[in-house]
């Protein structure tokens, strides 16, 4: 990656330090396909695509809250870790819960992405605990109807879909993502 995308990166982080939602929403478009990308590797994994995509914007919401761009690292490697993580965390929750060997669970060749982008010991540390900070603040402080409704969004759906599939209205809809932007808001890494 060039170092113009870095630098446009780090404009819209700054953008999203100043609660700029479009700069958020620009951010999280921009990485969707890289989402996609590392969610794709896995085969085999107890989960269906479309959550471990979501998991994986789990892991990018929180790479975007955490990522300190006073560092010198660049935010595609520090995010490509985040959603990594998330996504292996939640295959790890699953795993333990239906008894499936860690084994079983075939990545293709991480090694394309890997060997591009490197991260710090530290970088590497706070990667993995911003990702396991955020789920389980997800997971904890969230009620179920918010969990469906932020994983329908994070997909990609709107509201008007969210609230057929849920067989709710769209003020529900709208109120459940404000209560989750609320409580994401005081998430402090």
């Amino acid at each position: 990656m060039s170092d113009s995308f870095n630098s446009t990166d780090l404009l819209l982080l700054r953008e999203i330090k100043d609660d700029n939602e479009n700069a958020l929403n620009e951010l999280i478009e921009k990485y969707r396909n890289i989402v996609d990308f590392i969610a794709s590797k896995y085969i085999n994994a107890p989960l269906e695509k479309d959550d471990l995509i979501q998991e994986g914007m789990i892991g990018l919401l929180a790479a975007i809250k955490s990522f300190n761009t006073q560092k010198d690292t660049k935010f595609i490697t520090y995010a490509s870790r985040c959603i990594n993580n998330s996504i292996r965390n939640a295959i790890k929750r699953v795993s333990r819960l239906k008894d499936i060997p860690q084994e079983s669970i075939i990545g293709i060749d991480d090694a394309a992405l890997e060997a591009q982008y490197v991260l710090s010991a530290e970088d590497e540390y706070l990667a993995k605990e911003s990702v396991s900070t955020l789920t389980d603040i997800l997971y904890e402080g969230l009620s179920s109807f918010e969990n469906e409704v932020l994983r329908l969004h994070i997909v990609g759906c709107s509201y008007g879909e969210i609230a057929e599939k849920l067989g709710k209205n769209q003020k529900s809809v709208d109120n459940a993502i404000q209560r989750i932007r609320k409580k994401l808001s005081g998430v402090t890494f």
